[in-house]
């Protein structure tokens, strides 16, 4: 390829503006060892501050690329989307290879014993069924009864044949704990993934002619709902956390923790409208409503959806995020308790990528090493930020 066009589509993608084909020609260019230390040479100064460096198995980051392009092109998603998930891949790679060009061999970051002892996160959920029964969940088990069937990773809901009359509705309840993911598929073909510390409230089947509706107890949600066009108009209702979410056919997200004053429904993709108690407001794509739970109010911005939803890809995405809060959405996925001996310190702004299936240290290490007179220390769960 020719040097000059692929300095041009670099340049593009740093700036999030490279289309699909552009994020294609870079990933396959990329495959080239040779073109990967020219893209250092290129962007080493462009990136060294905004990005974490951390060292990971570049062939298997090349693959996760890889199979991301096969499956946003299977699903067929809006281009931005496609054009956000593509470049956090490749974000990754890119982390590897300045890591090994600017020569922090000799720095390698040295997992603590106390920090081998917190778990990466992984799918694991409770099933809950309508007589009680509480049924565990999670990577290697199979489970299934007459309704459902889970292979560890996802719970699936037959089909249900759909009838006029109007009978008795079982609910099932499903709870991801903190440290874990699930996904569930329900009876009318709605995919629901979940993150850690969620709860969900479902059916398990829908009536023809009724709503859809599920709850979300607490906790944070990716949605993909099957179409009202495939049941005959009959609309899907999500409620969490005084507000309702209506749904003809869409992908969002919602985050609705019970230790959060805010609840926050991200539209990647379709039209949803949200309600409380006194506002009602409509959402189009690359919009995020945030209702306050105190006053019920609705404030809907124009965000980069990716840095919203990029956990259901294994990836972590902060932009401009307090540090607060990145250690909140770091507990939970590793099950861990942070304190902070310098208040002052929470507000502290941080941007970073970071794979979901990396040891604790290695990520707490490249943001305290960013941030200056910072330092962490582990106690068994138990996380210090100084």
């Amino acid at each position: 390829m020719d040097v000059t066009k692929i300095e041009k589509i670099i340049v593009k993608f740093l700036n999030k503006e490279a289309d699909i084909e552009e994020l294609n020609e870079l990933e396959t260019w990329l495959e080239n060892e040779e073109n990967t230390s020219l893209f250092n040479r290129f962007v080493k100064v462009e990136l060294l501050n905004s990005i974490s460096m951390v060292e990971h198995d570049l062939d298997r980051a090349k693959e996760k690329i890889n199979l991301r392009l096969k499956q946003l092109k299977r699903k067929n998603r809006i281009i931005q989307l496609k054009r956000m998930s593509i470049a956090a891949s490749i974000l990754i790679v890119v982390s590897f290879s300045l890591y090994k060009f600017i020569d922090f061999e000799d720095n390698k970051i040295e997992i603590s014993e106390s920090a081998k002892e917190i778990e990466i996160g992984s799918s694991k959920a409770i099933l809950t069924l309508e007589d009680g029964s509480r049924i565990k969940l999670e990577e290697g088990r199979e489970y299934q009864n007459n309704r459902a069937m889970s292979n560890g990773e996802e719970l699936v809901y037959r089909n249900s044949n759909e009838t006029e009359s109007e009978e008795e509705i079982a609910y099932n309840y499903i709870t991801i704990p903190r440290g874990g993911e699930f996904s569930v598929t329900l009876a009318d073909g709605t995919t629901i993934r979940l993150n850690s510390e969620t709860k969900l409230k479902y059916p398990t089947k829908f009536i023809k002619g009724q709503t859809r509706s599920v709850e979300l107890m607490y906790g944070e949600a990716y949605f993909e709902v099957s179409s009202s066009t495939k049941h005959n108009g009959d609309t899907f209702d999500v409620y969490s956390r005084n507000q309702r979410v209506n749904v003809l056919g869409t992908e969002f997200n919602i985050k609705a923790y019970s230790d959060e004053e805010k609840v926050y429904t991200t539209l990647v993709d379709g039209k949803i409208a949200i309600e409380t108690k006194n506002h009602k407001r409509i959402m189009n794509p690359n919009q995020q409503a945030i209702v306050n739970v105190s006053t019920n109010s609705i404030e809907i911005n124009a965000i980069d959806v990716y840095n919203e939803v990029s956990w259901k890809e294994g990836v972590f995405s902060f932009e401009n995020k307090q540090l607060a809060e990145v250690m909140k959405v770091l507990s939970r996925w590793y099950d861990v308790n942070v304190a902070f001996t310098n208040e002052a310190k929470k507000k502290i702004e941080f941007n970073g990528v970071f794979n979901k299936s990396q040891q604790i240290d290695e990520i707490l290490s490249m943001i305290t090493g960013n941030i200056d007179e910072t330092s962490y220390s582990i106690n068994k769960k138990d996380i210090t930020i100084n």
